[in-house]
C-alpha cells in the first residue's frame, strides 16, 4: 500500500461516527409515523411507483413502526441501523425529491475521498478516469489521467453498479451517473455514511506502473444552500430540486473549485465587464455559484458557452437577468447551453429562461396533486392565497370534486404564472442546443422538457436521458409551516422532528405540454435528440470533443435579427430584421398592424404605439414564426 501525504482531513469518518448516536426510541417511532404520513397522504408519485418499481413504501414503514413497538430503549439497536433501514424504504421508490434526511450531527455534513472519478468511453467499452485531487493531496504516480481498474478488489464498472444499486435513480442511466458519484463524494444528511472506513483503490499511472492508493473517507462541513426550503416563501413553494445534487455541487465547488464558492446568491463588487471575452476566457459573473459563460472556438466556428450549474435560487428575475447579461456578451451566431450536473430549484427560474431563446409564447408544465384528505385541507388553508407567498386556489375545486368520484389526481395547473414566463421574450435570436445529461434532476427536467416541447433546438445527451424528476417537492417543515399560516388548523398532524431531521416528498407531479401534453416526467425524462459519448479528451480537456459535437449541430443554422425602436409621437415602429419576410405588430396583446418585410430596415406606422403598455412584434418566414421582439414600459 501506498501511504500518500498531503493536508490533513478535518476529520475521519471513523471519528465523526462516534458523536453520531443521539436519537431515542420515541424519537424514532415518531420518525417512522411521519414518514408514514407523508407517504400515504402527500406523495404524488406513489402508484406510479408502486407500478414500475413494484415497492410498497406504505407496508415496509407499517412493519418498521411494528419492529419499534416490540423493542427497548436497551435492544433497539445502534443509530446507523436505524438510518440506514428507513433511508432504504425512501431510496425503494427511485425518486429523489423523496428523501429521508438525517438529523444531526450528520445534517451540513460531506463525506469524500481527496479525488474525483469520472468515466469515458472508447467504442461502447467504458473508462474510468481520476479527473481531479484536493488541493495538497499526493500519493506516487497519482494524478488526474490515471486509470482507474479497481475499487476494493472489485473491477471498478462492477463497483459502480453496485453502488448505484444502492442510490435512488429513476431509469438506468440515472442510477448509473449516481453510483459513479457516490463513489467519491456523499452528502451525509441524504445517505448513510459509507460501510467502509478507508478505500483501496487500483490504478495505472501514465508510467504503465499499477498501483494501490489505500485512503480513509473524511467528513468535513459543506457549503450552505442559498434557499431555505423550510420557510414559507415563493422559492419554497415552488422547489423541484435534487437535494442531493445541489449538496454535491456546492461541495465540488469547495473542494476542486474554491474560487467558485460563494456565501451569497448575487456577489456584489464584482468586475463585471460589457466586452465580449476573447474565446475560452472567462466572463465575470455577479453569479459565480451559477454560471460559467465562454466562447468557444470549434472547427464550426465560433460560439458561445453557458454552463448554468443551478437554478436554486431565491430571486429568479435576477437569475434570468445575469443569464441575458452573458449571453449578450457572447457570439450571437451559435449558443450551447450547458446544463450538465444540474439538479434544479426554482421551477420559476428554469421555466422563465426558456421565453429568451424561442419566439414562440411559453406555455408552463402543468402539475397535479394526488387526492387525499390532507392535501385537500392544505389546499383549502391557501385557497385565496392569504400569505401571499403561495395560491393552491386553482386546485381546489378539482381536489374536491376528486374525492367525490374517486379520481386519483386533481387537475392540472402551472406553478410557474404564464404572465412571468412571457413577460420578456425572445433575446437571443441566434440558433441554440441545450447539453444534458443523466444527473439533470426537477427544475433542469421541465427546463430541458419546456426546450423540446417548445422546439427551440436540438438536445446533445451525453446519457440516454436525463434524470428524469418531474415533481414540485416540498419539505416536511414546510408541510406543517402551511397548515400553521396564517392561523394555526387545529389537530395539525405535522409534529415537530427531532435532532433537525427533515423529509422531503414530490407533491405535484409535471407533465409535458404540446406534443407529449398529459406525458409525466417522472421516471421517463428526456430523451435527447442526438448522443455523444464522453471521450477521454472530454473529462481531461474542458469537454473538448463534446464543445465540437455541438458546433456541428449549431453551424449553418439560421441567425436572424429582429429588433425594434419606437419613434415619434404618433407611434412608429423601426424594424431591423434578418431572415424575416413578414412583421405583425400586437399592442396590449391586440394586433394593430401586418406588413410584409422586403428590406432590412423597415418603418411601420402604429398609432398607439407610444402609450401602449406591450409592444410585442412577431417575425416570420414562409408563413412559420421564426423571431419575436417584446416591449414591455
Amino acid at each position: 500500500m501506498t501511504e500518500p501525504s498531503g493536508a490533513a482531513a478535518k476529520q475521519e469518518l471513523q471519528d465523526f461516527l462516534r458523536t453520531a448516536d443521539r436519537l431515542t426510541l420515541d424519537d424514532r417511532k415518531l420518525l417512522v409515523q411521519q414518514a408514514l404520513l407523508l407517504i400515504e397522504q402527500n406523495y404524488v408519485h406513489l402508484p406510479l411507483k408502486a407500478a414500475m418499481h413494484a415497492v410498497n413504501p406504505v407496508q415496509r414503514l407499517r412493519l418498521l413502526a411494528v419492529r419499534l413497538n416490540r423493542q427497548t430503549p436497551r435492544t433497539m439497536g445502534p443509530e446507523w441501523r436505524f438510518h440506514a433501514e428507513i433511508s432504504e424504504i425512501f431510496h425503494s421508490v427511485r425518486d429523489l425529491h423523496t428523501n429521508y434526511i438525517l438529523p444531526l450531527p450528520y445534517a451540513g455534513k460531506i463525506a469524500y475521498l481527496p479525488y474525483l472519478i469520472e468515466e469515458y468511453y472508447v467504442g461502447e467499452e467504458r473508462h474510468y478516469v481520476v479527473t481531479r485531487t484536493v488541493a495538497g493531496f499526493s500519493a506516487p504516480g497519482f494524478a488526474p489521467g490515471v486509470e482507474v481498474t479497481h475499487w476494493n478488489g472489485i473491477p471498478i464498472d462492477r463497483a459502480v453498479d453496485i453502488n448505484a444499486a444502492r442510490f435512488a435513480g429513476s431509469n438506468p442511466a440515472a442510477r448509473h451517473a449516481r453510483g459513479l458519484q457516490s463513489l467519491t463524494i456523499r452528502p451525509l444528511r441524504l445517505h448513510v455514511p459509507p460501510d467502509e472506513t478507508w478505500v483501496v483503490l487500483t490504478y495505472v499511472g501514465a508510467d504503465g506502473i499499477r498501483r494501490e492508493l489505500r485512503e480513509s473517507w473524511r467528513v468535513d462541513d459543506n457549503q450552505p444552500s442559498f434557499v431555505d426550503a423550510d420557510q414559507l416563501s415563493v422559492a419554497a413553494v415552488a422547489q423541484g430540486l435534487d437535494l442531493g445534487a445541489d449538496e454535491i455541487g456546492r461541495a465540488l465547488k469547495m473542494l476542486y473549485i474554491p474560487e467558485a464558492v460563494s456565501t451569497q446568491e448575487i456577489v456584489g463588487g464584482t468586475e463585471l465587464t460589457a466586452e465580449p471575452a476573447a474565446p475560452g476566457a472567462d466572463i465575470p459573473t455577479s453569479m459565480p455559484g451559477f454560471f460559467r459563460a465562454k466562447s468557444v472556438d470549434t472547427p464550426s466556428g465560433i460560439f458561445g458557452h453557458i454552463r448554468i450549474f443551478s437554478f436554486n435560487v431565491n430571486d429568479p428575475d435576477a437569475f434570468v437577468g445575469e443569464f441575458l447579461r452573458l449571453v449578450a456578451l457572447l457570439p450571437q451566431n451559435g449558443l450551447i447551453v450547458d446544463v450538465r450536473g444540474n439538479g434544479g430549484g426554482h421551477i420559476h427560474a428554469s421555466e422563465f429562461l426558456l421565453q429568451t431563446l424561442t419566439p414562440r409564447p411559453i406555455v408552463p408544465e402543468p402539475t397535479q396533486f394526488i387526492t387525499s384528505a390532507l392535501n385537500q385541507r392544505i389546499c383549502k388553508q391557501h385557497q385565496e392565497n392569504p400569505t401571499g407567498q403561495i395560491d393552491l386556489g386553482p386546485w381546489c375545486p378539482s381536489m374536491e370534486q376528486a374525492l367525490e368520484i374517486g379520481a386519483v389526481f386533481s387537475g392540472s395547473f402551472p406553478i410557474t404564472p404564464a404572465g412571468g414566463a412571457n413577460a420578456i421574450g425572445q433575446r437571443y435570436f441566434g440558433p441554440v442546443v441545450l447539453v444534458t445529461n443523466a444527473l439533470c434532476y426537477s427544475a433542469t427536467d421541465i427546463f430541458a422538457g419546456g426546450f423540446q416541447d417548445h422546439k427551440i433546438g436540438p438536445i446533445l445527451g451525453t446519457d440516454d436521458n436525463t434524470g428524469a424528476g418531474g415533481a414540485n417537492v416540498w419539505t416536511h417543515e414546510l408541510l406543517k409551516v402551511l397548515l400553521e399560516l396564517p392561523t394555526p388548523v387545529p389537530d395539525n398532524p405535522y409534529r415537530p422532528l427531532p435532532g433537525q431531521a427533515n423529509m422531503r416528498v414530490s407533491v405535484r407531479r409535471t407533465l409535458r405540454v404540446h406534443e407529449l401534453a398529459g406525458t409525466p416526467v417522472e421516471d421517463l425524462g428526456v430523451v435527447p435528440d442526438f448522443r455523444h459519448q464522453m471521450t477521454r479528451k472530454d473529462v481531461l480537456q474542458d469537454n473538448a470533443d463534446l464543445l465540437t459535437r455541438a458546433g456541428e449541430l449549431l453551424a449553418g443554422r439560421p441567425v436572424r435579427r429582429l429588433d425594434v425602436q419606437v419613434s415619434g409621437a404618433a407611434g412608429e415602429l423601426t424594424l431591423t430584421t434578418r431572415l424575416v419576410d413578414r412583421a405583425d405588430v400586437y399592442l396590449d396583446g391586440r394586433p394593430v398592424a401586418s406588413v410584409n418585410v422586403t428590406r432590412e430596415v423597415t418603418t411601420v406606422p402604429v398609432p398607439g404605439a407610444g402609450s401602449a403598455h406591450v409592444i410585442r412584434v412577431e417575425g416570420f418566414q414562409d408563413g412559420d414564426l421564426v423571431a419575436s421582439r417584446t416591449l414591455p414600459h
